[in-house]
């Protein structure tokens, strides 16, 4: 048994799960759009909270966050769901599928058997959506691969009860309705100050710019304070989270550069078309970065390239993006 359900591949799991759940309910939301109006655009560096031993740097909102504010905002109805028993959740997943209802999960991905073995590690934000099952598997649409796929029922269950941070719990969710129309403006304006309050006007010293600048500081100190090898390890698994957890630090402005510039075209705001040109400008800075960076964690450095000219690159980007989301909020009051 299988739903008719379009998969489309997208860029990160959970904007591409979006897309697909709201785009199978006939709204035509494109992953830019989904991840836009979900307002997951964000930066975050939370040194006391560990992620494989190492601190928590985040480029995007909370997991969850991006489906939650996109339906909220665009008056979708939602269910949401945890368990504590592995059985009731299958048995869950199931109704929904035997419904005819697509159903959104996350999971682990170090335990989804189809993700190359070079990729697996202890990541439990994955998001995927479940829309059919053949005999003992499931079907998976993963946006991040470029056709559905089978996963035993088996490693399915492993993904949603993984253990660690941010495990889980069998959560899945799904579209209950969906209006016929949505007012884009109103969304579009909601979520663009959204992004731009939390990036510019945070009380705390690690989120937004005040994170990026907060972050600079210690990566030029790690080399002194951690030892180099320590440093290495910090600086790669900075960089990991910036291009290889979903897109990371520069691909997630990418998107969000195409959300600007698509939200431009449909609502004939052409005011918003430099804005986006800027943000793209960011996106090829993060990447600036994480080719230096990777270059200083191989022991390759070339002259010039060091944790402090790393740092200085950093601020250079706090202090562009500030500027862009100052001009991004002046924009929104319009929409």
């Amino acid at each position: 048994m299988k739903i008719d359900f379009a998969h489309h591949q997208s860029a990160h799991c959970e904007s591409g799960v979006t897309s697909n759940l709201l785009r199978h309910r006939g709204l035509e939301i494109s992953e830019a759009l989904a991840f836009g109006l979900g307002s997951g655009l964000f930066f975050g560096y939370v040194p006391f909270v560990k992620l494989n031993h190492l601190p928590l740097i985040t480029y995007r909102n909370a997991p969850g966050g991006i489906f939650r504010k996109v339906t909220r905002r665009l008056g979708v109805k939602i269910a949401r769901q945890k368990f504590r028993q592995p059985q009731a959740a299958r048995a869950a997943v199931d109704r929904l599928l035997d419904a005819g209802v697509p159903v959104g999960a996350q999971t682990g991905a170090y335990w989804l058997p189809y993700f190359p073995p070079a990729l697996r590690f202890h990541f439990n934000m994955h998001n995927l959506v479940v829309v059919g099952r053949e005999g003992d598997d499931y079907l998976i649409s993963d946006p991040i691969f470029p056709e559905v796929l089978s996963c035993p029922a088996p490693d399915f269950e492993k993904a949603r009860f993984a253990r660690g941070t941010m495990a889980p719990k069998g959560k899945i969710y799904y579209v209950r309705d969906a209006p016929a129309q949505v007012d884009l403006a109103a969304a579009a304006k909601s979520a663009i100050r959204d992004v731009c309050r939390t990036m510019l006007k945070t009380p705390v010293p690690y989120a937004g710019i005040r994170g990026m600048r907060l972050l600079a500081r210690h990566l030029e100190a790690w080399p002194e304070k951690l030892g180099a090898r320590a440093a290495g390890i910090h600086l790669g698994h900075m960089i990991r989270m910036q291009e290889e957890i979903g897109t990371g630090g520069g691909g997630f402005r990418f998107i969000y550069a195409a959300f600007l510039q698509e939200l431009g075209e449909r609502l004939r705001r052409p005011e918003l078309l430099p804005l986006s040109a800027a943000m793209t400008a960011s996106g090829d800075r993060w990447r600036e970065f994480a080719v230096v960076g990777a270059r200083l964690c191989k022991g390759r450095g070339r002259e010039g390239e060091s944790y402090a000219a790393l740092a200085d690159l950093l601020r250079d980007s706090a202090v562009r993006e500030g500027a862009l989301f100052r001009e991004l909020l002046g924009a929104a009051r319009t929409l």
